[in-house]
Order: structure tokens, then sequence, then C-alpha cells
């Protein structure tokens, strides 16, 4: 057996196979083994191959943490040396950043952090490490976020299993709060606590390239609110929580050295050290993890979040206000009555798809009492501003400015839920968070540095999928042995590609342009290879077929002649088909070549779809495009009912030898011009079919000549 074929079967046991003990009886069944010549017989014997002969990301280390007489197990590794694998890594050699990029000149945190390291020791590198969620996973922000939010790229390393308890002896709550918070953060320092020593001092580092240098890894971003602040209140200023709703009220941010003075009452006993803490607003925790990291503010160090801020925040928080205003099933209703678009997808629960089409289903929506929709549609369209803004993959001054804008949109006419009775108050501190957002991108850079989508990813890949691997009993020992083994494979499956190919990442060194060329593409074969031409009139809503593509063949082949609408008529009229059936095509695609710097060899960003009605809704499947007529300037709206091809037997019977018609064809039914501004309330353009003499106006374009989809809302 060769050596591709042996790790093909240990990599196959190992990651998307069946449990060791399914394997190990696999290979127990008689002649298996050999027949495979294996060097291992069963799953403890290729396990201890694979801890002797492949290395791996540091290993995990077993600790007890006390907290109020009662110890708990937590499992981290040591993270000096995870920031030193992430920094050795050779996949990431080619793209790490050393030096702070200056993006505003008044508000940069790296670079304010830079001069003092280098007023205290000149020569300084700055590592900026980001630390997310519950099960802690670990990254650093000089590898380039086009790689790190790629979790396929292994640019995040889990960082420690936290343990999980309610404490559920403790029958007061306020006391099982403070318990788990002091639980909580004395693991946390117990993890983070050789960062102290090495971001002020530092530590020789060395790179996949030889290089060394003194870098200073430092507690940069959290994906996750563990300033101590107490709940209900702003992690990052001192608003009231009754001014949450407010979007004019002034704020000052929390003062890191009055909060450390509060903590440090905890030597003149108990009482004073809650009391002290009360007024100062921070819960009464004796050893946050983040007091002793150097340069670290963790007021500043909160990041937005748009998955669970916004996402399942105000726009769960919106939902449910439409769902009381106007009953859910009216809203489902009209869910389920959209045309059909490759970007609208219908899930129950998947916020990020029903902010797509949520304006346009709640327009034409009659209020309770007759009340003005116009501000209600304000409202929502501020409101979907804003999250799509905040996402954008480049920030300019000018976007933060409609970034601002948008939120303040929202507040201007966020009372008509007040007039539906549906809220009292917007004390939403979400709502509120969202006054921070600006700030925190001039200062951080774009929100997809620290999306807690791709942690949310890792969590099922690492955390879910771990667990499911375990006997149900010592659970945290298994899953880290079972990921400790899965990194070894992916890591030597990652050298294996390299030796062979080279890097496989494909990264580019500046942001992602907010627009890219697209590849047109259609199948290799027609979906149906012959369709006769009248059911195309009668299952596919082709109506004026023949006449449409009898002016088109006129107007390609007699181009001066054809300069009015009576005489391509005229010249139609001459015009024989001489076929029956023609090859129909299903589907066009649109593909970017990593469009997002990902290093994805091909995207799928648009589709359009043609289908034959079916018989029990007499209705055709087809797609609205944004396509340009080649007979009249500017860009056009039309719905596509047919894309064909030319027999190539037909084509010297139709056309003279000089002209070669292109090779697919669409027959589009067209809709009228786009108004010359949009509406005021909603800010999308009205249009209907085009319609003359009472019949809707058709032709036949080149499918090249389209652009993409649109969505139209009835």
């Amino acid at each position: 057996m060769t050596l591709q074929i042996y790790w093909e079967i240990t990599q196959w046991a190992k990651l998307c196979g069946p449990t060791s003990t399914a394997f190990s009886d696999l290979l127990g069944i008689n002649e298996v083994h050999e027949k495979l010549s294996l060097s291992y017989k069963n799953s403890k014997e290729l396990n201890k191959i694979i801890d002797k002969q492949l290395p791996c990301r540091p290993k995990f280390r077993r600790e007890q943490i006390v907290v109020t007489g009662e110890a708990f197990d937590v499992f981290y590794r040591d993270v000096i040396k995870c920031v030193k694998a992430l920094y050795g890594d050779p996949d990431f050699a080619n793209f790490l950043v050393f030096a702070p990029e200056h993006h505003y000149a008044d508000k940069e945190q790296t670079w304010d952090t830079q001069k003092k390291l280098d007023q205290r020791k000149p020569g300084a590198t700055i590592i900026p490490i980001i630390i997310s969620t519950y099960s802690v996973y670990l990254t650093i922000s000089n590898i380039p976020k086009e790689i790190h939010q790629k979790p396929s790229h292994h640019a995040h390393i889990l960082l420690a299993y936290l343990p999980i308890t309610h404490l559920e002896h403790i029958t007061n709550k306020a006391s099982q709060h403070r318990t788990i918070a002091n639980l909580y953060h004395g693991c946390m320092g117990c993890i983070l606590a050789p960062l102290e020593e090495a971001g002020l001092d530092g530590i020789i580092m060395k790179n996949d390239d030889g290089i060394l240098c003194r870098s200073h890894p430092l507690h940069i971003f959290l994906f996750f609110l563990v300033t101590g602040v107490k709940a209900m209140k702003c992690p990052k200023c001192d608003i009231p929580p009754n001014k949450f709703g407010s979007n004019v009220i002034p704020f000052e941010m929390h003062d890191l050295n009055a909060i450390l003075d509060a903590l440090a009452a905890i030597d003149h006993g108990d009482l004073k050290f809650a009391c002290t803490c009360h007024k100062a607003g921070i819960k009464p925790i004796i050893h946050l993890f983040w007091k002793p990291l150097p340069y670290t503010n963790i007021f500043q160090t909160v990041t937005p979040d748009v998955l669970h801020q916004l996402y399942q925040g105000l726009i769960k928080h919106l939902l449910g206000w439409l769902a009381e205003a106007f009953r859910a099933a009216e809203i489902n209703a009209r869910c389920r009555r959209l045309p059909p678009n490759h970007h609208i997808c219908l899930f129950k629960k998947e916020h990020s798809q029903i902010c797509h089409f949520l304006l346009g289903i709640i327009i034409n929506i009659r209020l309770p009492n007759h009340l003005a929709p116009s501000h209600l549609i304000q409202a929502i369209k501020g409101l979907l501003d804003f999250l799509y803004l905040a996402q954008y993959p480049c920030q300019s001054s000018e976007t933060l400015t409609l970034l601002e804008e948008a939120l303040d949109l929202f507040h201007d006419n966020k009372q008509i839920f007040v007039n539906l009775g549906i809220q009292n108050n917007f004390n939403l501190p979400k709502l509120h968070a969202g006054r921070h957002y600006m700030s925190m991108i001039q200062t951080f850079g774009t929100t997809d540095n620290y999306n807690t989508e791709y942690t949310e990813c890792l969590h099922i890949n690492l955390a879910k999928d771990a667990y499911h691997m375990t006997n149900h009993k010592d659970e945290p020992i298994q899953m880290t042995q079972w990921l400790e083994c899965k990194e070894k494979i992916v890591q030597h499956e990652r050298y294996v590609m390299w030796r062979l190919h080279g890097n496989p990442i494909r990264h580019q060194p500046h942001p992602p342009n907010l627009s890219f060329d697209r590849i047109q593409t259609l199948t290799k074969h027609p979906s149906v290879k012959g369709i006769p031409i009248q059911k195309l009139i009668t299952e596919y809503g082709a109506m004026y077929f023949c006449e449409a593509l009898a002016r088109y063949v006129a107007q390609l082949c007699h181009p001066h002649e054809a300069t009015t609408h009576r005489r391509l008529e005229d010249l139609a009229a001459t015009i024989h088909l001489p076929f029956r059936t023609l090859p129909v095509y299903h589907i066009i695609k649109w593909r970017s070549v990593d469009a997002l710097g990902h290093g994805d060899l091909c995207i799928m960003v648009d589709s359009a779809h043609v289908k034959p009605h079916c018989v029990a809704t007499s209705q055709t499947d087809t797609d609205v495009l944004f396509m340009n007529n080649r007979f009249s300037t500017g860009y056009h709206v039309g719905q596509i009912h047919v894309i064909f091809s030319i027999p190539q037997n037909a084509v010297p019977m139709m056309f003279p030898t000089t002209i070669q018609p292109p090779k697919h064809l669409t027959y589009v039914e067209w809709f009228t011009r786009f108004p010359p501004t949009p509406d005021l309330n909603h800010g999308m353009f009205k249009i209907s079919h085009f319609v003359q003499s009472g019949e809707r106006v058709a032709s036949i374009i080149p499918v090249t000549n389209i652009h993409q989809s649109v969505h139209l809302i009835c």
C-alpha cells in the first residue's frame, strides 16, 4: 500500500470516520488489517503513533481554581506558547503585519501603545491578542483579518475549556452570581497571567523566516463583556440605564483609575470593599483578571458585536415588535409570497436572512388606528441601514457619518412603536451600544476584524463536536485529548500539502474592494436538449417568443435598415425560423475569484433560475434581473422566461457568414424605467411591467447583457 493511502485512511479515521471503537472493530474483521497493510491494529495503537510521531500545538494542562472553598478544574494551554505557535506558523509567515497601520489621526490605541513601549525601550513589536467567548479562543491581529476570519485556515487556537457550573448549592442568587464571576475571573487570571511580564518586558520570538524580534503580546480585543460592570449598565460609559434609549444624552467613558481605586478598597475589609465597588458601579470581584495586564484599558477593549448586539439583539426586538403589531401570521404570509431570488432564504430564525427583505414586506402594511406608516418605515430603514453600514469591510469618515445618521433616523421615528402600544421605552443596552460603534470602528478598525460569527463556528468544531466524541464521563480530559489528536492530523495535512503544492493560502495584502469583477457562467450542456417552441410559450411563459426572436434576427442582420418600429416589423415578417425545438438552460451563475480575499478559488455570488411552471400553480418560476438592453441606453429591469441557444445547423440559414450570433440568448419581459428619484420614506424605486397596446413588451437579448439579479417586492 502506498504512503498516500496509508495517510488518507489515518486521516479519515481521526477526522471524519466512525468512533474509535467502531474503527477498531473494522480493523478486527478477518484479513482487513492484512489487506490494508497498516502498521496498527486498532485505534489505541494509532493514537500512540500520532502522539509520538506528529508535532502539535501546545498541550493542555490541568489546574485547580479554588473559590469559596470549592475546587474547580480548568484545562488550558500556555498562552505564550500559543502566541508563538501562531506567530511562527509557516502558513502565515508571508502575511504577518508588524507595524501598526495608522488610519485615523485622532484615535488609534495601537499607535499610542507603540509610542509608550518605544519610550520605555525602543524596538518593540506589538502582538495584539484577540480573545473570545467562554470556550476561550485566541488569535493575534498580526494575522490579517482575511485569514483569521476563515476557520478553515486554523488561525485561532482553543486556549482553554472553562469549568461549567451553576453552583446550585448556593441558594442566594446574589451570592451565586458573585461566586460565578469570581470563578470566571480566577480562571482567566490563571490563563492570562504570563501576559503581565511578557507584555511589559517583551519576549524574543522567531517567525518562520528565522527573524528574531522583541515582541510584546498585549491583550487588546475582547469579544465578550467581562469588564466587571454591573448588569444593565454600559460596559464602556457612565450613562444611566434609564437613558439608554436616548441618542442625545451626553456620557463620559468609564475612568479606569477610579475603578482601580475602588478595587484597592479590598484591603479595608469586605464591607468597605462592597460599598466602594457599588459606588463605582462595578461588581465586588476580588481578582479581576484584566487588572494586572499591561497597557490594557478594559473599557476600551470591548469591541462591537454585530451578531449578538445587532442581529440577535436589536433585529430580534424589531421582529418581535412587528409581530406584535401585525400578527406573526401576517408577517409569515408576506414572506412566503416573496418571489424567488438567489439572495433570499426563508428561515424562521435566521435574522440575517430576514433583514434582506424585511423593509420590503412592510412597505404597504396597514397600521392600526389609521396611523401613518411613514414613521414605521423610516424607523426600520434607519435600523437596517445602521446594521449594514456597520458591516462595511472598508470604512471612511463619510461612511461613519452615514452610520451615525442611520441611528439618528431610527431614534427620530421610534415613537411610532409607543403609539402602537408595543413599547413604553427604549432603554435597551444593545441600542445604546450603537452610539459607541463609530468610535470603536475608528479605534479598532472595521467590525469584521472581530466578528463573533467566526468563533461561533469554532465553538461547533472545537467544543460541541469534541463533547459528542466523549463517553460523557470526565469530558474535559477526553475533549482535550481528542482536540490535540485532531490538531496533529490537520497540521500534518497542511505540511503535506505545503510540500506538494506550496503555501495553500492566497491572500491579497490590501483590504477587499467594495466592488469586484464577476464571471458569468452557464452549464456546459443545456438543461433540456430540445424543447418545442409551443412549450416555451405555454410552460415557460414566453408568449411572444417567435415574434421577439424574429425581431432580434432582423436587427442583427439589418442594423442600418431597422431604424423604425414599422420597418423592423416588416423585416421580422420575412424571417423564417428553421427549427421546431431549442436547447434550453435553467440557470445562470455569477462567480468571483477570491472576491473577499479569503483564499477561495471560486465564489458563487449570484444566480438566476428559469424553470417551467408547475401544473398545480400555473406560475413560471423565473427570476427578475438587472440588465443592459443592447438597443437602448442604460440598465433596465427585466424578467427572463427562457435561456436558449440557436442550433448550430440553423445559424447559416438565418444569418450571413459575416455574422455570428451569441451562443446564449434569453427571452425577456421588460419593466418600466427607474423614476428619477426613489421613494422618500423607504428609498426604493417603484416600477411596473412595461405595457404597450395592452401587451407586455418582450425581446430577445444576449445573456451577456445581464448584469445581476434583483429582488422585486410585489
